[in-house]
């Protein structure tokens, strides 16, 4: 390899000498040569012979051309034939194009006849790679032609990119059916592409001062995938991201800051609704059990707690100074914790980045870098660990445990998340504001929450991700052994200019977070209600171990319903083999509908949902179940609820564990029924048929991406 990347650096030399941003056709063949990236094979040949074997060795057909500085239109002097095919027709051509040549300017200075090999039809694909503001290095893949500016069906990945990758580059387009062949097309030669995809993206890592390049078009078609056409753009300027810290050194941190042995609140107050004071009182009211140390100019205590004129007075260890105070008294209260040595710093206060002053948190910034002090924050609600009683925040104690880590970059989200907890009788582990994320972001959580044995599931909130790749990288590993669950605000142009006037973060192209949150095994929220259901039934659900899904309802209509969710979530429902269909028969009315959906229909006692889906999890094709309740007076919704507990443990005592998701229809008493069935491990809803179906799928994603299926 280090020939060809000394080959690509005399290029790139050449062109810094020159002060250009752009590589010649010739210089671009030279990089694609260097790399094994196909391009048209092409040779000046000088006599007819020399013609017949090098278009010999190219392969048939081959374009000939006439080459003189004295002849500029080509065509018009004859000096240009295609479609060779055999070396006969070389050498014939050779002569033609050579006597044509004479007779057009007798004088004419002819340094030879290139021979170039001709693209033959094949599906026009373009491969690119561009330079994103957050991800960095990426590679594209899409349609050729007119049509990609219009439909814009191009898909990335990080580069470097594995043949995997690059694969499944080729299924992520819209509209990739188009490559196994249409109307009597071939299909492209597959390999062949995804060798160009992974070589592009090894190119652009090894020399990151390229930072556009366009393949467009390449033909690709049944043998090989050719490059017609070469763009190379350079900024010799262009400086990567620095490598973000080791994890071990994230996680020792994080673990001081996340379960502290002392707190320290700066700006503590005796005086209610001062933020102040809020902090103190939560501190105190959410159990926590290490020392509390309120820092004050004057007071002697505070609600019961000696207070300190600085963080230095205090004779013990700090380990999170949380401050409440105006963003212009921070930075000085900052140096006084790096002195102390205290490793965080959690700054409640607004007025920073957000509000039009970026110095002020330039400032902080350097603090501490230099002390080496984390900071979350500013502009934060602050934290809560559960499993440490710690509620480090203005907002109210919170003691429901459980092993869900949630965080948001905005407040008000933030506030959503600690209300649906409560409401929904969610467990968390941890709740955490990032807001300006002037240093601790969402990649430092994963490494945190990757290795606390009180969390199974991180679920985060985010406007934009300061270092894309650094969190990709995280989010990669962490998801193999937990669900990861992101809600990304500012999908669209609109979110993304209300999101750039939020907190100075501009959503790049939506369709780069999309693709590569996927490569990264994260399974992405589309709303906020999403995101906090994942949250809660991704965990409840035990892990599928195949793809077969059941849906066994008692209303026709529901059924529909619940198939089309099972497609719009990548779900399958299971063929069902006729040896199952008749079992499931023999519980159903002649008038039901067996198949998958499993119709009971309404009129059905209690014993007929138990008998079909104690035989849905006994039957070990079938992978998963999705139950469709429909309140009857023969069925009432406790009835149903209760009688789906008891199978369900009933199956679970002999080794049938199966995740098991239900929509409930019906009156009011629905919601009780709902409420109980998901208490005892089934997610149910009330009135959705689409929300039980996405929790489902969401535990799916999980675990194909964790390689569990």
């Amino acid at each position: 390899m280090s020939n060809s990347k000394d080959a690509v650096r005399k290029v790139l030399d050449q062109v810094k000498t020159d002060n250009r941003t752009s590589l010649t056709a010739p210089e671009g063949k030279l990089v694609c040569d260097a790399y094994g990236i196909p391009v048209p094979k092409e040779g000046v040949v000088k006599s007819a012979g020399e013609a017949g074997k090098i278009a010999s060795s190219m392969g048939f057909p081959v374009v000939m051309k006439i080459v003189s500085p004295d002849i500029l239109h080509k065509t018009e002097a004859g000096g240009v034939i295609v479609g060779v095919k055999t070396a006969q027709d070389a050498e014939k051509a050779y002569e033609t194009i050579l006597g044509n040549a004479k007779k057009y300017k007798a004088d004419a200075k002819i340094e030879g006849i290139q021979v170039q090999q001709m693209l033959a039809g094949g599906t026009e694909v373009i491969v690119g790679s561009i330079t994103d503001g957050s991800f960095g290095k990426l590679v594209a893949f899409g349609l050729g032609g007119v049509l990609v500016e219009v439909l814009k069906d191009i898909t990335f990945r990080l580069a470097p990119a594995t043949k995997e990758d690059a694969l499944s580059m080729l299924d992520g387009i819209q509209a990739h059916e188009i490559l196994k062949g249409v109307r009597g097309g071939e299909p492209v030669n597959r390999t062949a592409l995804a060798d160009v995809i992974v070589k592009v993206s090894q190119l652009v890592t090894d020399f990151p001062e390229i930072v556009e390049l366009d393949l467009n078009p390449v033909f690709a078609a049944a043998k090989d995938a050719i490059a017609a056409d070469v763009r190379i753009v350079v900024d010799f300027a262009y400086k990567p991201k620095p490598k973000p810290r080791p994890t071990e050194e994230i996680v020792a941190a994080m673990s001081r800051i996340m379960q502290p042995k002392g707190v320290a609140v700066i700006g503590a107050s005796a005086e209610d609704g001062k933020i102040g004071n809020s902090v103190m009182k939560n501190l105190i009211n959410g159990g926590y059990k290490g020392e509390i140390y309120p820092i004050h100019p004057k007071a002697a205590e505070i609600l019961g707690h000696k207070a300190y004129k600085s963080v230095k007075d205090v004779p013990g260890v700090i380990d999170t100074a949380v401050f409440a105070i105006p963003a212009k008294f921070v930075a000085a209260a900052l140096v006084e914790c790096g002195e102390k040595k205290i490793p965080g710093a959690v700054l409640i206060p607004s007025g920073f980045a957000e509000a039009g002053a970026p110095e002020l948190q330039a400032e902080i910034v350097e603090i501490g870098q230099k002390y080496n002090v984390r900071l979350m924050g500013p502009n934060i609600y602050g934290f809560y660990y559960t499993p440490a009683n710690l509620c480090a925040t203005f907002c109210t104690a919170y003691d429901v445990k459980g092993h869900a880590a949630l965080s948001s970059q905005s407040g008000g989200i933030g506030m959503a998340i600690i209300g649906f907890s409560r409401s929904a009788k969610m467990g968390v582990s941890a709740i955490v504001g990032l807001g300006n994320k002037s240093d601790i972001d969402e990649d430092d959580l994963l490494a945190f929450f990757e290795q606390d044995p009180n969390t199974n599931l991180i679920a985060q909130h985010c406007e934009d991700l300061k270092d894309g790749r650094a969190f990709a990288e995280a989010a990669k590993r962490v998801s193999k052994k937990k669900p990861v669950i992101v809600l990304k605000a500012g999908r669209t142009s609109a979110g993304a200019k209300a999101a750039s006037s939020h907190t100075g973060a501009l959503a790049g192209n939506d369709k780069i977070y999309e693709d590569v949150l996927a490569q990264s095994g994260v399974i992405r929220a589309r709303s906020l209600r999403q995101l906090l259901e994942f949250a809660r039934g991704v965990p409840v659900l035990p892990t599928p171990k195949g793809e077969n899904v059941l849906i066994i309802t008692g209303a026709g209509g529901s059924g529909v319903l619940l198939s089309d969710s099972c497609v719009d979530n990548g779900l399958s429902l299971m063929a069902m083999p006729p040896d199952l269909d008749a079992a499931f028969r023999k519980f159903i009315p002649p008038f039901g509908a067996a198949g998958n959906p499993v119709d009971i229909t309404g009129g059905e006692p209690p014993i007929t949902y138990v008998n079909t889906v104690k035989l849905g999890l006994s039957d070990e094709r079938i992978h998963s179940l999705i139950l469709g309740y429909w309140h009857t007076i023969v069925t009432p919704p406790m009835v149903f609820a209760r009688n789906m507990v008891e199978v369900k443990k009933e199956m679970e005592a002999k080794g049938f564990v199966k995740p098991i998701v239900a929509s409930l229809a019906g009156d009011v008493e629905v919601e009780e029924a709902a409420e109980y069935l998901y208490q005892h491990g089934i997610p149910a809803y009330a009135y959705s048929t689409e929300l039980p179906v996405e929790v489902l799928g969401a535990k799916y994603k999980w675990a194909r991406g964790a390689g569990l299926l």
